[in-house]
């Protein structure tokens, strides 16, 4: 089979498709002969760095995957970890960075549609979103459209499918300036017993398309996703698709529908690269061949060629393989909900990817070694250089701490986020019991009395950038930290892995430190990573975004009656510290928004301490002894305490806070430490079990009155703190110019 006459493969045309000369010879060793145009494309879809994760592949293997809970690990549409009772939890963390930069509305929106397919192909029921989110600095030109666009388009597309929106996080920095990052999470409930995969069955059974039609959006999108912006990327607003979630609501309505009738053998989403990658991967995971027809696709648009129709990223579609008795059955149930239902093609034994449009034969390519024959890349990487520790006495005290507190509270990043998460519907399907703006999102488990979820989405990047591998270390320990502080066990993890070039040394050295970092903390802490995604090539005109390695976690509560929050501190609770005292100021807030400037290591990780403490103070909720709860991170002591006292309206009076240097132990972001409120008539007892299982505690103070006092050296009235925190989103976006400041200084 010979090329294309009008349409010659050139290497401009083989760049052009993200593929380097030498992935193309290994093609034309691969197929004997020149690929045609459709073909050519078929392999710049399953070979892109999105698809085939050719640059992590080594690195992600060194994971842990497995735990008694976790039923399906990598390598499915999303993890499957058991919560008891024959139920499951499905879940996953998906990037859409680059589509929601060109377009951040329909960016956003698909990127909440594209991962709540993902768990809804496994048979579960979504039940929960999130999101993490990281723009450019504020004073930027396009952040404030960027913000106005992506959360629009996360909460028109997770408000209108009917998901509640449980938590997330939301940073500004001058170095998302040209690539921003919106990492999306889902999460689902199913039965452990009618879980569905991917992995095609059977010898000429019917593969089937469902859902909505096929167009010429998002051609071409998961090759974008793959490469650098430059000055041309208002050329690839093509490449970003269009979302409709009520289309998708049907679509998720018919599926499980359908799945109850036990005619599904295989399904498939269709996110990146389309039918070709649904295709390519359900056939190769059964060792089957597969052959399509596109006379039989349904399209929305004349004329559409093989190689649009392979590459469309058209939203709210599906495939599937289906038992050939159930056909009329499958068929009414999806006419029944107004959606496309057609077969075309089928399954083949001679595991050949065959492609078939007006009677030509425009594809015919071996299916295993399209996903398998992809290019792995040991990159060669440089490992990012220890930076010199930082001496508190090399770093002045503030004039005014209140004062310091209140810069603090009010800046572009330790500000409140309800402008953000008030647009989005956090209480749909009535379950949501704890919103965002706490340590972690709760929904209760429906069907069960008790039992409810707990979730949360945490990474620094200033911590990985200065020490990866204690920068992933952070990230999954403040994640374990955030759910167990509620009360509930952390289960598993899923990873978002946002990173630049990693053709570059420096950002693959990045890579590889974060990863061993994310896998020695999720070891330590029996929290494995069933799920995932790798977003690089997030740079612009050479300049990187801080390595981003975003970690999404769920825990369970038995008993959602006894759990902890951040705002249920109550009049005379005694305040006390769990964990040792502050001391790390290296990569911390204070240092950042109040010293300006960026210095030093991050705080190191000790994964021992960080599980004794947590599993001390989760045995302290579960047994009732405690309040509230918040662990310590981002600002340290004094912003926890801060963030405690405006959630509950009530002031606080700290008269222990250990000896100097007072700067450490108010702002120092030292790791596996909480603050914790206990009942006057019980502070005793949690002390003495406290040293009963050897935790260091430092009884701080008691929770009463209207103002927030510490020692002789802050004095503030809470209500007004809670205004300067409230404020800078809403004033932001409403383009007060007073509040336009960077988020960091240069």
């Amino acid at each position: 089979m010979n090329a294309s006459k009008e349409t010659p493969v050139t290497p401009e045309l083989v760049a052009s498709h993200g593929l380097k000369p030498d992935e193309y010879e290994r093609i034309l060793d691969l197929i004997g002969r020149e690929p045609t145009l459709t073909e050519l494309g078929i392999f710049s879809a399953m070979w892109n760095e999105h698809c085939s994760y050719k640059s992590s592949k080594k690195w992600l293997r060194t994971l842990p995957t497995t735990g008694p809970r976790v039923l399906q690990g990598p390598g499915e549409n999303a993890g499957v970890v058991d919560i008891g009772d024959g139920d499951v939890v499905v879940f996953k963390m998906e990037s859409h960075n680059h589509p929601s930069y060109i377009e951040p509305y329909q960016g956003a929106a698909t990127g909440v549609g594209g991962i709540l397919r993902d768990v809804f192909t496994m048979g579960a029921r979504p039940i929960a979103a999130m999101n993490a989110l990281r723009f450019g600095a504020p004073d930027n030109p396009k952040t404030r459209h960027l913000v106005a666009g992506v959360v629009a388009g996360v909460g028109g597309y997770g408000n209108s499918f009917g998901v509640p929106t449980v938590g997330g996080e939301v940073e500004f920095d001058s170095r998302y300036n040209g690539n921003i990052l919106v990492n999306a999470f889902a999460a689902g409930l199913a039965k452990a017993d009618a879980i569905f995969l991917s992995e095609a069955k059977g010898v000429g059974l019917p593969v089937v398309y469902l859902g909505a039609k096929t167009g010429r959006d998002g051609v071409g999108g998961a090759t974008m996703a793959s490469a650098e912006f430059d000055e041309s990327i208002e050329e690839k607003r093509p490449t970003v698709q269009v979302g409709d979630p009520f289309t998708e609501k049907c679509l998720l309505e018919a599926c499980l529908e359908l799945m109850q009738t036990g005619a599904v053998i295989a399904i498939q989403d269709m996110g990146a690269a389309g039918l070709t990658c649904s295709a390519v991967e359900m056939g190769a995971k059964g060792n089957l061949g597969i052959e399509l027809n596109l006379d039989d696709v349904p399209v929305r648009e004349d004329a559409m060629t093989a190689y649009e129709m392979m590459l469309s990223e058209s939203q709210e579609r599906m495939l599937m393989v289906l038992r050939p008795e159930k056909e009329e059955e499958a068929a009414a149930i999806f006419r029944k909900w107004g959606l496309d239902f057609a077969i075309v093609g089928k399954t083949t034994d001679d595991l050949r990817f065959r492609v078939l449009i007006g009677g030509a034969e425009v594809a015919n390519l071996p299916i295993k070694e399209l996903g398998d024959e992809a290019p792995e890349y040991d990159r060669s990487h440089v490992r990012t250089p220890a930076i010199p520790p930082l001496e508190v006495e090399h770093i002045a005290p503030p004039q005014d701490y209140g004062e310091a507190l209140m810069t603090l509270l009010g800046s572009a990043n330790g500000s409140s986020r309800r402008w953000v998460w008030e647009q989005y519907d956090t209480m749909i399907q009535g379950n949501t019991l704890v919103r965002p703006g706490g340590d972690a999102g709760v929904v209760r488990v429906e069907g069960h009395e008790t039992k409810a979820l707990a979730f949360s989405s945490d990474v620094t990047p200033r911590y990985v950038e200065a020490n990866p591998y204690e920068g992933g270390k952070q990230a999954v320990a403040e994640c374990w930290r955030n759910i167990n502080a509620t009360g509930a066990e952390p289960l598993a993890a899923t990873d978002n892995l946002n990173f630049g070039n990693p053709e570059k040394p420096q950002i693959m050295g990045q890579l590889v430190g974060a990863i061993e970092g994310i896998g020695e903390a999720c070891e330590a802490l029996a929290f494995p990573i069933v799920s995932g995604n790798v977003s690089l090539y997030n740079e612009t005109n050479g300049v990187a975004i801080l390595p981003t390695p975003t970690i999404a976690g769920v825990g369970l509560l038995d008993d959602w009656n006894i759990m902890a929050r951040i705002d249920m501190m109550k009049d005379g609770d005694v305040l006390f510290l769990v964990g040792d005292d502050g001391y790390h100021l290296g990569q911390s807030a204070f240092l950042r928004d109040v010293a300006l400037k960026i210095d030093g290591p991050p705080p190191p990780v000790d994964l021992e301490k960080e599980k004794k403490h947590g599993l001390f103070v989760r045995s302290a909720i579960r047994s009732g002894q405690l309040s509230a709860c918040h662990d310590i991170s981002s600002g340290g002591l004094a912003v926890t305490l801060a963030e405690m006292a405006m959630g509950a309206s009530l002031g606080v009076v700290i008269d222990n806070l250990g000896e100097d240097p007072v700067r450490a132990r108010l702002f120092g972001e030292d790791q596996a430490r909480y603050v914790v409120a206990a009942p006057a008539d019980g502070a005793d007892e949690f002390e003495s079990n406290a040293a009963g299982a050897d935790v260091p505690v430092r009884r701080l103070g008691r929770a009463g009155g209207s103002a927030f006092m510490v020692t002789d050296i802050i004095e503030l009235d809470v209500a007004s703190m809670k205004a300067a925190h409230e404020s800078w989103f809403p004033d932001y976006m409403a383009g007060h110019e007073a509040v336009d400041r960077p988020a960091a200084a240069e």
